[in-house]
């Protein structure tokens, strides 16, 4: 049998023309930046981000400090670069234990059904009745500050969105033809899942994941605001903004002002990145 696969019309030239989008390529070029940064950062910092000068205190944009430095007198540049590792090393961990974790819920979910498909179903419920935030300010009261804690309870509180998505996804897949024929030939059910089914879903998934980082960065950068993220001596983009806010009193912004144009450019990067890998696979019509 000869199975005809059809395309809406015109639908190629519209991939075309989104990829070569203006913003789509600038976004992936913001998130390269700043990957690239974060990873070579030790070596492209000028300075010790953690070296406290007071007699730069404050200090103005310069041939020794190209960003000005805080009310401590670390260099702003330095601070930045290494603070990238820590502002995208949490959400890079939320992303991948919600991910994992919701594919193999949304997965089990969907295949199984009956009794399993409502109790995951039901259980992914109640963690949508409490925010992100809230669950993570709560973990901290227990295991107190640092990066773990809050990087597990955003983990928990986004795994429902992934597990949601991935339900839908496989139960539109096991009414595909394939799944019929590879049950008839005998896989079991683990093999059509991991080795068929998952990879059709894959390209939906991580453009979720995509989507999901910037959330995460912009939910942990805002813990870290409320001091309730990594320690204080540790650079991060969302501690800078606390820190920096004595020297906007002072007439010096640049240590708070910067660190929240790379949270909000990040974000922005990250989650257009998302949504445009999203659309190209949406337009996708077998």
């Amino acid at each position: 049998m000869t199975v005809t696969l059809t395309r809406r019309p015109g639908l190629a030239k519209l991939r075309s023309a989104s990829a070569r989008s203006p913003l789509h390529a600038l976004c992936l070029g913001i998130v390269a930046l700043v990957v690239l940064a974060a990873l070579f950062a030790p070596w492209l910092a000028p300075y010790d981000p953690n070296e406290v000068d007071l007699g730069d205190a404050l200090a103005g944009t310069g041939a020794d400090h190209l960003l000005g430095a805080d009310t401590a007198g670390r260099d702003t540049l330095s601070r930045l670069l290494v603070g990238a590792r820590a502002s995208l090393l949490g959400p890079l961990g939320v992303v991948a234990f919600s991910t994992v974790v919701g594919v193999a819920v949304g997965m089990a979910a969907a295949w199984r059904g009956g009794w399993l498909d409502s109790v995951l179903s039901r259980s992914t419920e109640l963690v949508f009745a409490f925010p992100g935030l809230l669950l993570a300010i709560l973990i901290i009261s227990v295991y107190g500050e640092g990066l773990l804690a809050p990087v597990i309870a955003l983990a928990v509180a986004y795994l429902p969105y992934v597990s949601r998505l991935t339900r839908s996804l496989v139960l539109a897949e096991r009414m595909r033809p394939y799944v019929s024929a590879y049950q008839v030939q005998g896989h079991a059910p683990l093999s059509i899942c991991v080795r068929h089914i998952l990879p059709n879903i894959a390209p939906v998934v991580l453009a979720q994941a995509t989507i999901n980082f910037g959330y995460a960065l912009m939910d942990l950068a805002g813990l870290s605001f409320l001091g309730l993220g990594v320690p204080p001596l540790t650079p991060d983009w969302g501690r800078m903004v606390f820190d920096g806010q004595t020297a906007i009193q002072h007439g010096y912004p640049l240590s708070a002002v910067l660190p929240c144009a790379l949270i909000v450019l990040t974000v922005v990067a990250f989650n257009v990145a998302g949504e445009h890998w999203a659309d190209r696979v949406a337009r996708r019509t077998p």
